[in-house]
């Protein structure tokens, strides 16, 4: 159960952060991602990316104009009530389920893997209404899959998904700056919400502090020192 530990924990640190304020046509629900099997940096980043990765891509799809991410407490709630954990991967039925206590239309589920700098992400987009798989997305090019252009694969993950769900492209702009964030503000971040989600405050307050020293104009890593620091 520690995986779903970590994402409780981590998911009541992101829901305390608001959400891009826009009119969506659709709301989407990202849940756990799935370490698939990774080597190459310390074990303590992978445990971070598998709450990170959601974190991050709810924020990227939040970036559509015509989507909205759901609460993530919602998200929380509903996959305690499917008992969820490292035990059962999340499949199409859980995820539909677990979509519908959310309020969500369409929701996302998937894995990841970085084998010593090469790094696959796999995501599978779920219409919630009727429960069938719309379309499994990766970074399937081979040109970007180096762990380095982690922001871009992330950025074009969204942009399938966006169009597994039939919604027009992401305005340009948008998706610049999504795609400029670095890897080392990503990973940075996504440890700051593993430990504020164990509640190791001061932990949290310098990996935040190091994501915006990489990437001073991150508005996530700003939202979650001050979070921590109780601003």
């Amino acid at each position: 159960m520690r995986r779903a530990m970590r994402w409780a924990g981590a998911v009541a640190a992101f829901a305390a952060a608001p959400l891009p304020a826009q009119n969506p046509t659709s709301v989407i629900a990202v849940l756990p991602f799935e370490n698939s099997g990774s080597y190459g940096q310390d074990k303590e980043n992978f445990e971070a990316l598998e709450v990170g990765i959601p974190a991050i891509l709810s924020g990227t799809l939040s970036a559509h104009p015509g989507l909205r991410a759901a609460d993530p407490g919602a998200v929380s709630r509903a996959l305690t009530q499917q008992r969820l954990g490292d035990a059962r991967r999340i499949d199409a039925a859980s995820a539909t389920a677990v979509a519908k206590a959310a309020g969500a239309r369409y929701v996302v589920t998937g894995s990841f893997a970085d084998f010593y700098g090469k790094f696959r992400i796999n995501a599978r987009v779920v219409d919630a209404q009727s429960g069938q798989i719309l379309k499994v997305v990766s970074n399937d090019d081979p040109k970007l899959q180096d762990r380095a252009q982690l922001a871009a694969i992330l950025q074009l993950v969204g942009e399938r998904i966006v169009a597994a769900a039939g919604l027009p492209p992401y305005p340009a702009d948008a998706a610049d700056r999504r795609r400029a964030v670095p890897t080392e503000a990503l990973t940075e971040y996504s440890r700051g919400l593993l430990f504020e989600g164990r509640g190791e405050k001061a932990k949290a307050a310098q990996a935040y502090e190091r994501a915006l020293s990489a990437y001073p104009e991150y508005p996530d890593a700003r939202d979650g020192l001050q979070r921590v620091r109780g601003a």
